[in-house]
């Protein structure tokens, strides 16, 4: 998934523009970058940084990217990359906001860090700097509520098993010693290995079209 947000600039009515590729599976921040205007172009540079910042090899690994209606989003020199790429683009249904939820929603928490100057980046540098310790925060240190608490890049690099199966063990090991702690289960530790950008949609599709999406 793929938006684009403003950054506060130096004065009244200058922004900078903040592009970020995010992985739906594990919430990992793939590629970012930070330009003083929009456009396709821009985000094809990125698109092509985020191939080979994760080795990906498209015709073993096809993909999907996903993002809002906006004019970058389908300007030709993007689609035609995605098209050499061999990347399917998908788009968030016309008029409605919340098609793009996971993208929209790192830019809030982004805008929510501890020492976001809301006042204003002094420049171009100062906001790429800032977004570069919020993205290393992010993927190494944040533990999203959205992953059990794991942290993207432990979802990303397959450490989420482990790690989780051996929260069951010090939960149960804890409860076994500590009965009366217990009102109920413990906490559930389990993690879908399957993500879905609409899963509520899915009872909507008809039969065959679930199928072909499967």
């Amino acid at each position: 998934m793929w938006d684009i947000t403003w950054l506060p600039g130096p004065a009244k009515g200058i922004y900078f523009y903040l592009y970020l590729i995010l992985d739906l599976f594990s919430r990992k921040v793939i590629a970012w970058d930070i330009w003083t205007e929009e456009s396709a172009a821009n985000a094809s540079i990125l698109v092509h940084r985020a191939i080979l910042s994760e080795h990906l090899t498209i015709p073993s690994h096809p993909l999907v990217l996903h993002s809002d209606n906006g004019s970058p989003m389908k300007g030709a020199s993007l689609l035609e990359t995605l098209y050499q790429l061999g990347i399917t683009p998908s788009k968030s249904r016309p008029r409605v906001s919340d098609d793009n939820p996971y993208a929209e929603a790192i830019f809030r928490t982004c805008k929510y860090r501890p020492g976001y100057p809301s006042s204003g980046f002094k420049s171009l540098t100062e906001a790429r700097k800032w977004v570069l310790a919020f993205a290393r925060w992010y993927n190494n240190e944040h533990r999203h509520s959205g992953l059990n608490f794991l942290t993207p890049i432990q979802r990303h690099n397959g450490m989420a098993h482990e790690i989780l199966q051996k929260r069951l063990q010090l939960y149960e090991q804890a409860k076994a010693i500590h009965p009366e702690r217990w009102s109920g289960n413990i906490r559930d530790w389990s993690l879908s290995d399957e993500v879905w950008l609409y899963p509520e949609r899915l009872s909507e599709l008809p039969q065959e079209q679930e199928l072909l999406i499967s």
